[in-house]
């Protein structure tokens, strides 16, 4: 019995992220996100635990957040190059923020819980490029503790894993080098 997926095997060969800056609005509406979110949650979870969870950053969030992110990078000693880098970090149509959230477990050891909650990034970077839009899964700043625990509603024990930019594709940026995978492979 087969049971390849062809097209799944082609979107994988050729799939990649797009930069935010490429990325124009309007942005996917709550009820498309909401099944992108649904997606992104058939993950490996050992236990069941659902050790992860989302934060969705509109535009009018991303708007109010933009100059304070700038600020929090200003203070930290950051040179006016990084605090336009970080008021522009908010500039997609909007950011879903997967959260690491672990639970207390005798079976299931926090890091294996942070890797389920890094496979929702990947899984909802993979809907939401399969399902025609642009995405990123990216992280600086905004994903500090410090930050994360003021701004964004993370709470004590819990962390960004991943910012997911997502908007309308733009130009397609060229193909990047790829890693040579038969020297990062050893059969044993």
């Amino acid at each position: 019995m087969q049971h390849t997926d062809p097209a799944t095997l082609a979107f994988l060969r050729s799939r990649r992220s797009h930069p935010p800056k490429l990325m124009t609005g309007p942005a996917p509406s709550q009820a498309e996100i909401m099944d992108l979110l649904e997606m992104a949650a058939r993950v490996p979870d050992h236990g069941k635990l659902e050790p992860w969870r989302f934060v969705v950053l509109g535009r009018e969030v991303l708007d109010r957040l933009a100059p304070v992110l700038a600020e929090h990078v200003r203070t930290k000693g950051g040179d006016e190059t990084a605090v336009e880098k970080a008021r522009s970090a908010f500039a997609s149509p909007v950011i879903v923020a997967v959260v690491s959230a672990p639970v207390e477990s005798p079976k299931v050891p926090e890091w294996e819980q942070f890797l389920s909650a890094g496979a929702v990034c990947l899984e909802l970077l993979n809907a939401a490029l399969a399902a025609g839009y642009g995405a990123a899964w990216l992280t600086g700043p905004a994903a500090e503790p410090d930050f994360a625990h003021t701004h964004l509603g993370v709470g004590e024990g819990e962390r960004i894993v991943g910012l997911v930019h997502i908007g309308q594709r733009g130009t397609t940026p060229p193909e990047r080098p790829r890693p040579d995978v038969a020297a990062k492979t050893t059969f044993l």
